[in-house]
């Protein structure tokens, strides 16, 4: 009956283990999982089962290398939040695999994806033309990211006989305060430009901005650090720190 005993202490110290970390860890969509968060969560998860039922080492071990785990899980999250570069370095960033219905072969080749594999992905998002892509991307979290051509979309300006405007992403112009330079060339507006746009909107500093970016209209998109939005449409009633 030692056994038993044991494996049911251990398996009792390892749940509640497990709850108490996931909430430390934090809220994270399943969908937008890259490839290093799902290994890990492979990793901590063996951790645990072995924390649970290897009774011949002791608890203690595999508790340490579940812990450090967290704790570098958690260090990890608050380096992406604080620095777009590291979290770039961490997570990948977007890869261009078609441009206006030509696949970039360098990308895929870069991206280990082939053609096959990218044309399964355009089928999945119901487009059997590679002709009707403006734009596909290969996401962080591993899925593809596809914006058709302005005259395949469907119940569009092409169907109402209006004129046809070309397909755009929104560019990122501002992060955290810091102003992306070359995102700004790109879509060919000055620095000047962007300062008469912040202040239309009342900002006077680039440090105000967390975030700002040029969309699909041609608009300019500002989100200030402070924004003075209530909270009213808050549905929780839990009133934890997690």
């Amino acid at each position: 009956m030692q056994e038993p005993l044991v494996v049911i202490v251990r398996a009792v110290i390892t749940f509640f283990t497990i709850l108490l970390y996931s909430r430390l860890i934090g809220k994270q969509l399943i969908g937008n999982l890259t490839m290093f968060d799902y290994i890990n969560g492979i990793t901590i998860g063996s951790i645990a089962a072995t924390l649970a039922t290897d009774i011949s080492s002791k608890a203690l071990v595999h508790w340490i290398a579940l812990t450090v785990f967290l704790v570098l899980t958690i260090l990890l999250q608050f380096i992406g939040v604080k620095s777009r570069y590291l979290s770039k370095i961490q997570d990948s960033e977007p890869v261009v695999l078609m441009q206006r219905g030509n696949m970039l072969e360098k990308n895929l080749e870069k991206a280990r994806i082939t053609k096959d594999e990218l044309m399964q992905q355009l089928r999945s998002k119901n487009i059997f033309s590679p002709i009707e892509v403006e734009v596909a991307l290969l996401e962080p979290d591993g899925t593809v990211s596809i914006l058709p051509k302005s005259q395949y979309r469907p119940v569009e300006r092409g169907d109402l006989n209006l004129p046809l405007q070309p397909s755009k992403l929104t560019t990122e112009l501002i992060y955290d305060g810091k102003m992306i330079g070359q995102n700004l060339e790109q879509r060919k507006k000055s620095k000047d430009w962007l300062m008469s746009q912040l202040k239309m909107h009342g900002i006077d500093s680039l440090e105000e901005v967390s975030y700002a970016a040029i969309l699909p209209n041609d608009q300019l998109y500002v989100d200030k650090f402070d924004d003075h939005v209530a909270d009213d449409m808050n549905i929780s009633d839990y009133e934890g720190p997690y």
